[in-house]
C-alpha cells in the first residue's frame, strides 16, 4: 500500500521534493488517479495498466469500453485520464488561440504531435500563417492514405486565399509509427509547394508526426 511505503518513495512527496520529471510514468498516473480499487493500490493499478497497454499513446488512446474492461479501472478513472489528456492538448494549442507566433521548431513539432498523434487513420493537416508567422487557422483537411491522389493542391491554395494565409506549414501523421517520408509523401510535398508558389505562398515545411516521433522536412533539406 502507499502508506506504507517510506514518505521519501510516495509519489506526491517525491513529485515535491525532487519534481516531476523524477517520477515514473505509473507514480505520475498513480498521482492522477489518486485511488485504487478495492484490492489493488493505486501505484500498482497505474503500472497494470501500462504494462497491459503497452505504452502511454494506446492507454491514453483507448476508448471507455476498452479501459473498464482493466481490473480497476473504472468510468471515473477514464474520464480523469480523458481530462488530463484534452488538457495537455489545449495548452499545446494555446498559440493557435490567441494567434501567437510559433517560436520554435520544437513548440510547432509538439502543437502537431497534440493534435495528430491518436488519430487511427492518416490524416493531412496545414498550419496556415500570416506575414509574422503568426496561426491563423489549422485544418485537417484530407483523410485516409495520403497520396498525390488524395491530396488536393486546389482545395489548399483555396484555404489559403480564402484565409489571406502568407506561408504554410504542412504536416500528416503515420499511424504505423514508421515516421521515414514515403515517395508518395515526397511527390505531394513537391505539387504543393509548385501549387502555393503561383499565389505567393511559402510552403515552410511538412512535418510528419509517428506517435511521439515527427520528420522535418525542412530539417532533412527536402524542400
Amino acid at each position: 500500500m502507499i502508506k506504507e511505503m517510506p514518505n521519501a518513495e510516495r509519489p506526491r512527496e517525491k513529485l515535491i521534493t525532487q519534481g516531476a520529471q523524477a517520477l515514473t510514468n505509473s507514480e505520475l498516473l498513480a498521482l492522477i488517479f489518486q485511488t485504487g480499487s478495492r484490492n489493488t493500490n493505486v501505484l500498482t493499478l497505474a503500472q497494470n495498466l501500462i504494462k497491459q497497454f503497452g505504452n502511454l499513446q494506446a492507454l491514453f488512446g483507448a476508448d471507455a469500453v476498452s479501459f473498464c474492461k482493466s481490473h480497476g479501472a473504472g468510468i471515473a478513472k477514464y474520464a480523469q485520464l480523458q481530462a488530463c489528456l484534452v488538457l495537455t492538448q489545449r495548452l499545446l494549442q494555446e498559440p493557435l488561440c490567441q494567434r501567437q507566433a510559433l517560436q520554435s521548431s520544437t513548440q510547432t513539432k509538439h502543437f502537431l504531435i497534440s493534435a495528430l498523434k491518436l488519430e487511427p487513420h492518416e490524416v493531412f493537416a496545414v498550419l496556415f500563417l500570416d506575414n509574422q508567422h503568426r496561426i491563423i487557422s489549422f485544418k485537417k483537411l484530407f483523410y485516409g492514405t495520403i497520396d498525390a491522389a488524395t491530396v488536393y493542391p486546389r482545395v489548399i491554395v483555396e484555404h489559403a486565399l480564402q484565409l489571406g494565409s502568407c506561408a504554410v506549414i504542412l504536416s500528416h501523421n503515420h499511424p504505423s509509427g514508421i515516421v521515414k517520408p514515403s515517395l508518395a509523401d515526397k511527390q505531394i510535398t513537391k505539387r504543393l509547394i509548385q501549387a502555393l508558389g503561383l499565389i505567393d505562398v511559402r510552403v515552410l515545411d511538412h512535418i510528419i508526426v509517428a506517435g511521439h516521433l515527427t520528420y522535418s522536412f525542412a530539417e532533412c533539406g527536402e524542400l
